[in-house]
């Protein structure tokens, strides 16, 4: 079934502080967000993405709400966990822990998920897809005509308006200085935008406020662990790995046996006095 039939209009919430919590810089949504899922899990996935922060994405709720059963649910979740879309842990806020399931509409690998664990918001790597600094360029041209850009300067300013979104710009503030008092003809489009993306840069932000402890959790057995030991968002037991077998001790002689209970009896006797 396709994901633009599910109702998601009255999805319910979770109790104040779980549910849904959406992963920081994401892509913009677009078609194929999730083409490379089979067909039930993109719907899933999809309609996940659809829900506000806050709402309660538990297998029980969504069976209750999607023509899936709790199983297949169940199975669903863990697909698009292992496609890098989903982790659960519990983050501490205000001194108590609370559970949380976070959601990437942009999938992400080990790696990411285990700097998100500890606070940090690692950028995306170069890939096919466009990125947002790339999309807004390209978008320019329908905004305003007078500020079509080719491809190639497209991809050339993209780090201008990388470090904009780097100072917690977002798309609105950066087109408001690009097509705000444009003069009556622009000969050279991407020069002024260069030229303004670079003269209006914001100031960094005075403060940040520091990330809550995070704890990520094991998908499938829900033990606690660093993410970039839970590939896929499973623990190695769940992947079916086995632990490298210790060395067994090394046996003790009678004779270091009884050198040892002299020396800890020794220092016993200087304890004392």
């Amino acid at each position: 079934m396709d994901d633009t039939e599910f109702n998601d209009a009255r999805h319910p919430l979770a109790s104040p502080g779980y549910g849904k919590r959406s992963a920081p810089r994401q892509e913009p949504r677009g078609p194929q967000d999730f083409a490379h899922l089979p067909a039930r899990e993109a719907a899933v996935a999809a309609y996940i993405d659809r829900l506000p922060d806050g709402s309660d994405i538990s297998v029980k709720t969504l069976a209750k709400r999607l023509p899936y059963g709790q199983c297949a649910l169940r199975t669903a979740l863990n697909r698009i966990q292992r496609a890098g879309h989903l982790r659960r842990g519990r983050e501490c806020l205000g001194g108590k822990w609370v559970t949380r399931t976070w959601f990437s509409r942009t999938p992400r690998d080990s790696g990411w998920w285990a700097a998100f664990q500890q606070g940090d918001v690692p950028r995306e790597s170069a890939g096919p897809r466009r990125s947002r600094a790339y999309v807004l360029l390209a978008a320019l041209g329908r905004t305003n005509s007078a500020l079509s850009l080719s491809h190639v300067e497209c991809r050339a300013l993209v780090p201008l308006v990388e470090a904009w979104f780097e100072r917690d710009a977002d798309e609105k503030g950066v087109l408001h200085a690009l097509t705000t008092g444009l003069p009556p003809t622009v000969h050279h489009p991407a020069g002024l935008v260069r030229r303004r993306l670079t003269d209006k840069l914001p100031p960094p932000p005075v403060s940040r406020t520091p990330a809550p402890p995070r704890i990520l959790e094991c998908g499938t057995c829900g033990a606690p662990g660093y993410a970039d030991a839970l590939h896929g968002g499973d623990c190695g037991p769940c992947r079916g790995e086995r632990p490298a077998p210790r060395p067994a001790p090394r046996a003790l002689s009678a004779a270091q046996v009884h050198a040892r209970a002299a020396a800890i009896r020794g220092r016993m006797d200087g304890a004392r006095v």
